[in-house]
């Protein structure tokens, strides 16, 4: 069935309407220009180095049975090592109980293979409030459990876990009705709603940020590891387990490495890995099965992403993995301020329970422009809804006087093997999907017909639907 707003695609090539093959030939050459492009932001994306200097946590009090409270021996042992000049915080095997971990510049906090981390489970321990940033909007709030403002050359690494011990007792019910209230949460009990829709709002009327006064007696969850306004940041092999929110959440950061993470968390908003404001960015080798998107790049929410208008920029995702979560390689939907220039290649998803693998988020409350995105070399084993997805339906929608726009974006070489759709690419009527190129892939498995609403310039070549060749679809 065709009309001119709504192409069905899927089951059989039938449904394709043929569009002329050396129509694409100009796509294949700017694609393989752009991946050139993906190579010069690797090149300058620098790790930060420290000097051969170290600092081990019990030589400041810390208690390896985590008997005693460490969060002295913590904020110690990393003011020492930043007055000497920089170098390594070393945190031997053991369990270490602390609240949360303010880094500073030119210091390396490593976990050696065997320690664990836990962070206290006492809201009051993550005061006094700092300056940070909940989905998409400035605020004074707790603070993240590891967190740095405004530093340069910081570093998460080592081989052991960083332990959130968040639960259905412990921050998770916060987040109220949600999912059954699978996480703990009972009719009754307080939770996030009320000052969410207060945050909001200030930020719609331009409130300073310093008077966004929430923490205690607002059940705004903080992020796990927030670095803010840093440059020069490295988090390298660590473990996060039972997060309170967004798990990797460096913000309005230059520079940043992510690299061999094993990000398993499924509390409610866990995403894996949230790169928000931020330019030069490469997350490689890391495993996420989360609670919500796996990653998830944002630019800030609404006037709050407007304000700033700093868009998330040259991010380099390759070789990781991804089980259960919402979306697998996602950008927004906290996406006001725009994303560009983002390359994605040889990652494999693969979860009964991972929704989509290929996913934008937008809506014409939050606006903001989605453009020069690469995608190539994607194994998708299973998702359970569509592979490639665009919801410009998502959250408020339609109902917003701003204009989301989605352009110039190309996938390649993806293989699935079990998926309800295909794709599922759904503008608006005022708003922007344009430009977008399937090149050399395979869906198989797939139970119904795609959907295209509210699409312009969409082009195919060489991709197959359940063994049979569709070969491009006309522009609606």
């Amino acid at each position: 069935m065709s009309t001119r707003r709504d192409v069905l695609f899927g089951a059989t090539a039938g449904a394709a309407l043929a569009l002329a093959a050396p129509a694409l030939a100009q796509p294949r050459t700017r694609n393989a220009d752009a991946w050139r492009e993906a190579e010069a932001i690797v090149a300058r994306v620098k790790p930060p180095t420290f000097p051969d200097r170290d600092f081990f946590l019990e030589d400041f009090g810390g208690d390896p049975q985590a008997v005693a409270d460490s969060s002295q021996a913590f904020a110690k042992a990393i003011a020492a090592c930043n007055a000497a000049g920089g170098g390594r915080v070393v945190v031997r095997p053991g369990e270490w109980l602390t609240g949360p971990i303010h880094l500073k510049s030119n210091v390396n906090l490593h976990l050696q293979k065997g320690a664990t981390v836990r962070f206290k489970t006492d809201p009051k321990a993550y005061l006094p409030l700092v300056f940070t940033r909940w989905e998409g909007i400035e605020l004074m709030n707790y603070s993240p459990f590891v967190y740095a403002f405004e530093q340069e050359n910081i570093a998460l690494t080592g081989e052991g876990v960083l332990d959130g011990q968040c639960s259905r007792e412990h921050w998770w019910t916060w987040k109220g009705p949600w999912k059954q209230n699978q996480h703990g949460w009972t009719e009754g009990m307080p939770n996030q709603r009320p000052s969410r829709a207060k945050l909001f709002q200030m930020a719609e009327e331009r409130v300073p940020v310093e008077q966004r006064i929430f923490g205690e007696g607002h059940y705004l969850r903080p992020p796990f590891i927030q670095p803010y306004r840093c440059k020069n940041v490295l988090l390298e092999g660590v473990s996060l387990r039972r997060s309170p929110f967004w798990q990797v959440h460096p913000v309005l950061c230059q520079n940043v490495t992510i690299r061999r993470l094993d990000i398993n968390s499924h509390g409610p908003n866990n995403d894996g890995c949230d790169p928000e404001s931020c330019r030069d960015v490469l997350i490689e080798d890391c495993f996420f099965s989360t609670g919500d998107d796996c990653i998830a790049l944002n630019s800030g929410r609404n006037e709050d992403g407007r304000r700033l208008a700093t868009p998330c920029e040259n991010v380099v995702i390759r070789n990781c993995r991804m089980a259960d979560g919402h979306g697998g390689l996602t950008i927004g939907s906290q996406i006001s301020g725009g994303v560009r220039n983002v390359f994605a290649e040889n990652c494999r998803l693969d979860s009964p329970d991972l929704d989509h693998a290929i996913r934008f988020k937008n809506n014409a409350l939050r606006g903001g422009t989605l453009e020069h995105v690469r995608i190539r070399n994607i194994e998708v084993g299973q998702v359970r809804k569509a592979v490639v997805t665009v919801d410009f339906n998502y959250e408020e929608g339609a109902n917003g006087r701003f204009r989301p726009v989605l352009r110039d974006v190309v996938v390649e070489n993806v293989r699935s093997g079990k998926s309800t759709r295909a794709v599922d690419l759904q503008g608006l009527p005022k708003g922007e999907v344009s430009d977008i190129t399937l090149l050399d892939c395979d869906f198989r498995g797939v139970a119904e017909s795609s959907i295209i609403k509210h699409v312009t310039g969409l082009k195919l070549q060489n991709v197959q639907v359940n063994g049979r060749p569709v070969n491009s679809l006309a522009s609606v």
